[in-house]
C-alpha cells in the first residue's frame, strides 16, 4: 500500500477532499449516508463524517486498511473492528475548536453591547479545559481577561484549577465545553443542575456550545423563570433535534449546534486526516493546510472607526442563526426536529476571523488576539 497508487472512497461533502488527497491516488465521491459494502471493493482509504456508520458491516468483505472521519466524535466507528483487523484510524480532534471559540466570543461580545458592560470588567468560568476549552481560556488571557478553569481529570496532574462550585460562585460569564459521560469518575450528564444553578451569581451569563445535557434543561428553564437577571445562550439542547421552546425564548442567543461548523474548521478535519494518512504512509506531508484555504469574500478591511464586535460580525454575526432557529420552533415536533437538521445540513460556508486581515488597526495587540490578522503595511 505504502508504494502504490491508492483508491480513495471519500464522504462527497468533505470539501478539498480531491484536491488534498489526490496526490495518493484516485479519489471517489459518494454520499455517506448510503455507502454499502458492495462500494468497497477495491478501496484502501476509506475517508467520512459522522453520518456514515464504519463497523463489521461496512467494512467485512473489503481491503480497507485505513479510516479516517473529518470530525472529533468518533461513536459512529467501531473501533474495536478496526484494531482487530489491523485497519488504521484516525479522527480530527480540534479542527473545528476554533469555531466553537469565535463563536463564544461573537456571542459574548454581542450580549455585552446589548447590556452596556465591558467584556473586560468580568470574571470568566471555563469548565471542561481541552481542545476549545483550552483555545478560548488562551485567547481571553491574551485579551487582559481574569479567567477561571475547572477541569477534574486535568486537575489530578496539573495546578491552576478550582472546584467546580467556586467557579459558577465567581464567574460572571460561564463557559461550559465538557465532554458528555455518563459513567466513571467524573461524569458530566446533568453535570449542571438545581443544586449548581443556585450557586450562580443573579447576574451571570451561563453559555454552553458543547453537549447539551451537561446542562438539565428542565432546571434552567425553572431558574429562569424566577431570576430574570441570568442570561442564557444555548447552541446546544438536551433533547436536540427537539428543542424547548420555552427554554429557546428565554434564551438570548440561540443556534441550532453550528458553533464549531466553520468552513475552515471543516477543511482542517480533511487535511488532519491527511497528516494522519502521510504519517501512516511514513510519507512527508508536503503540503500545508492554507494551501487549501479560499480567499474569503471579504480578505482585508481598514478598522477606523469599526469597534471588536463590528469587526466579528464582518466574519460572524450570531443573530443570523438565532433567527433561523427561532423561526422553526413554532413548527409541530417533527417538522421542528427536521428543520433543525435541516439548518446544520444546509449551513453556509462560515469563516474564521483568521480569514480576515485588519489594517490600520488601533490596538493591534487585542487584534490579534481576538484572532484576527493584522494586515500588512505598504
Amino acid at each position: 500500500m505504502r508504494n502504490r497508487k491508492l483508491n480513495i472512497l471519500a464522504d462527497e461533502n468533505m470539501p478539498q477532499v480531491e484536491a488534498i488527497f489526490s496526490r495518493f491516488g484516485k479519489v471517489i465521491l459518494k454520499p455517506g449516508r448510503d455507502l454499502s459494502p458492495k462500494d468497497l471493493h477495491d478501496i484502501d482509504v476509506l475517508l467520512v463524517r459522522s453520518i456514515t456508520q464504519v463497523n463489521e458491516a461496512l467494512l467485512a468483505s473489503s481491503p480497507v486498511k485505513f479510516v479516517g472521519t473529518a470530525t472529533i466524535g468518533t461513536d459512529h466507528i467501531d473501533q474495536h473492528y478496526l484494531e482487530s483487523k489491523g485497519i488504521a484510524f484516525s479522527n480530527a480532534p480540534g479542527c473545528n475548536a476554533d469555531a466553537v471559540v469565535e463563536y463564544v466570543l461573537s456571542c459574548l461580545f454581542l450580549t455585552a453591547e446589548w447590556q452596556g458592560f465591558d467584556p473586560k470588567d468580568r470574571t470568566y468560568g471555563i469548565v471542561g479545559v481541552g481542545n476549545v476549552g483550552g483555545r478560548l481560556q488562551r485567547r481571553l488571557l491574551a485579551l487582559g481577561y481574569k479567567v477561571l478553569v475547572n477541569d477534574p481529570p486535568r486537575a489530578e496532574s496539573e495546578e491552576g484549577f478550582i472546584p467546580l462550585h467556586s467557579l459558577l460562585k465567581q464567574a460572571d460569564v460561564i463557559c461550559l465545553h465538557t465532554p458528555l459521560t455518563q459513567e466513571g469518575e467524573y461524569p458530566t450528564q446533568h453535570l449542571i443542575s438545581d443544586l449548581e444553578l443556585g450557586m450562580i451569581q443573579n447576574h451571570a451569563i451561563v453559555l454552553n456550545a458543547g453537549r447539551g445535557p451537561v446542562i438539565d434543561n428542565r432546571a434552567l428553564l425553572d431558574i429562569g423563570k424566577k431570576r430574570l437577571g441570568l442570561t442564557f445562550i444555548l447552541d446546544v439542547w438536551e433533547h436536540e433535534p427537539v428543542v424547548n421552546a420555552a427554554l429557546a425564548e428565554r434564551c438570548a442567543i440561540v443556534s441550532p449546534h453550528i458553533a464549531g461548523y466553520s468552513f475552515d474548521g471543516k477543511i482542517r478535519g480533511t487535511f488532519m486526516l491527511y497528516q494522519a494518512l502521510c504519517q501512516y504512509l511514513d510519507q512527508p506531508c508536503e503540503e500545508s493546510f492554507e494551501a487549501f484555504l479560499p480567499q474569503s469574500e471579504l480578505a482585508c478591511v481598514e478598522q477606523g472607526d469599526l469597534s471588536i464586535l463590528e469587526l466579528m460580525e464582518k466574519v460572524y454575526d450570531p443573530r443570523i442563526d438565532d433567527y433561523m432557529l427561532r423561526h422553526t420552533l413554532t413548527l409541530p415536533e417533527a417538522e421542528q426536529k427536521q428543520a433543525f437538521d435541516q439548518l446544520r445540513k444546509q449551513y453556509r460556508a462560515r469563516r474564521e476571523f483568521s480569514s480576515l486581515n485588519v489594517a490600520g488597526a488601533e490596538n493591534p495587540d487585542q487584534i490579534e488576539a481576538i484572532g484576527f490578522k493584522l494586515a500588512a503595511k505598504g
